[in-house]
């Protein structure tokens, strides 16, 4: 296949994605309790499809990483993506951490381990590190890593409530945190690695299949088709495969099913995007899809107060009515997209410099060694 080929819409869908996250924190922050009631139905609606935010911030996650990959397999260059994707996953693990570090509460004095809580950001580099694994032990065959995404991906949803409600009390927190929600993570590698597989898997077709004839309008049909299933069907098909197989599995993950009935609504939202990839071209889309790391710290730092412990958690609080809410999110997004804009670089130049910096350690580290 050409390896010119740009999906637009996954830019669009990853633009959306993250400002859909950041009106969802910051009105989750800041609406008042007393407007917290599924008996509204704008509240209602909103935390419904504030639920689909993050399978779908994962799932696009995987499928730009894998098609990137594939396609500089295509140009002999896959060694180098793999070895970047590496890097680029320790690197959002740090970020993860560092945006959690309560630096002034430290210098008093006061020191807890809440700073190990896993979110977004530890989740999305180690599921990066996790595909190139996988693609490595499929001996980097395409076909076979196809297989393997799509059996991964399943067999972590299907086997959630094997791991549910998961304690690991013996293993130290650092380790814990990533597979256990016990200590507060918000986040965890399971199953969220999930719809990064699924994003992979994804990937992998749109690659074999993107200059085949027809292949947009079967693609967005399949897209509604398959949504459709896993929305209204996953669950009743997990129960009668239960009855057939006689595994009890299949009817403890149907009684509890909102991993395959979030994937169902993450592929409507691929073909809507995918459909209207054609207006879906301008360049603020573009923008903010090449600045999502920016746009995440800062209003991640704005929100929740990094490195300082004084945000708008802290100032603000749960006190806002809806409609203070609503107008202040508006707010929120275009204060934070005009910093990232204006004052920070792009996700490419964020991450040059972050390998600079660890290749100047790697140095040191290096040279002190030589000389010890």
């Amino acid at each position: 296949m050409s390896t010119n080929q740009r999906l637009y819409f996954i830019d669009a869908v990853r633009a959306f994605a993250i400002l859909m996250m950041l009106q969802g924190h910051f009105i989750d922050t800041l609406l008042a309790p007393e407007y917290r009631d599924n008996s509204y139905t704008a509240y209602r609606v909103w935390s419904y499809f504030r639920g689909i935010t993050a399978p779908t911030f994962f799932t696009i996650s995987g499928l730009i990483f894998t098609y990137l990959l594939l396609k500089a397999k295509a140009k002999g260059t896959e060694s180098q993506r793999m070895r970047k994707g590496i890097n680029r996953g320790f690197m959002l693990i740090g970020i993860g951490y560092l945006l959690r570090m309560p630096f002034l509460s430290w210098l008093s004095g006061h020191f807890d381990t809440y700073f190990l809580v896993i979110d977004v950001l530890q989740i999305i580099g180690l599921s990066l590190i996790g595909i190139v694994g996988l693609y490595y032990l499929c001996f980097k065959n395409t076909t076979v890593f196809s297989v393997i995404t799509l059996i991964v991906g399943a067999f972590i949803f299907v086997s959630e409530p094997w791991y549910r409600n998961l304690t690991l009390d013996s293993v130290p927190l650092v380790f814990s945190n990533y597979v256990s929600k016990a200590n507060g993570s918000v986040f965890t590698f399971i199953p969220w690695f999930g719809y990064m597989a699924f994003g992979a898997y994804i990937a992998t077709a749109f690659y074999r299949h993107l200059e085949k004839p027809n292949f947009k309008p079967a693609t967005v049909s399949l897209f509604f088709l398959v949504g459709y299933i896993l929305m209204e069907w996953s669950s009743h098909i997990l129960f009668y495969l239960s009855k057939w197989t006689g595994i009890e599995l299949f009817v403890q993950s149907a009684d509890y099913n909102y991993l395959f009935s979030r994937l169902g609504d993450v592929f409507i939202y691929f073909a809507v995007f995918y459909g209207l990839e054609r207006y879906l071209k301008p360049p603020l889309l573009l923008k903010i899809g090449q600045r999502t790391l920016s746009i995440y710290v800062i209003h991640f730092i704005i929100i929740y107060g990094s490195f300082t412990g004084f945000g708008l958690s802290q100032l603000i609080g749960k006190t806002l009515s809806p409609w203070q809410a609503v107008f202040g999110a508006a707010l929120f997004l275009v204060v934070v997209c005009f910093i990232s804009f204006y004052y920070v670089r792009t996700n490419a130049y964020v991450y040059g410099k972050l390998r600079q910096l660890v290749f100047k350690v790697k140095g040191l580290i290096g040279r002190w060694r030589h000389s010890s």
